[in-house]
């Protein structure tokens, strides 16, 4: 039997995965002058979890660098996620 542990794990990298594609793939589309991916649809990612995915994407692709709604809510989402996995954890 696979742990909740191990669910959880693989659904961070899946969603942190598509966080870092989400961004190259909106940085292309933005070259290509097609339709874009929604700043809200990015932030969603985020905050479900794919904010370091997110993040690395946006300096990987250097893409919304010059927004300061990613420069610092990218960051801000991630540190508040890691504070609720440590209070969480400490608790068990």
């Amino acid at each position: 039997m696979v742990s909740l542990k191990v669910y959880i794990v693989c659904y961070l990298c899946v969603i942190n995965m598509i966080g870092f594609i989400l961004m190259g793939l909106d940085k292309w589309k933005s070259k290509h002058q097609k339709w874009r991916i929604a700043e809200k649809t990015l932030f969603l990612v985020g905050v479900v979890g794919g904010s370091p995915g997110c993040w690395l994407g946006m300096y990987t692709f250097r893409h919304k660098t010059k927004h300061w709604q990613f420069v610092v809510g990218m960051p801000a989402i991630f540190i508040l996620q890691a504070a609720v996995i440590l209070f969480l954890t400490s608790k068990i």
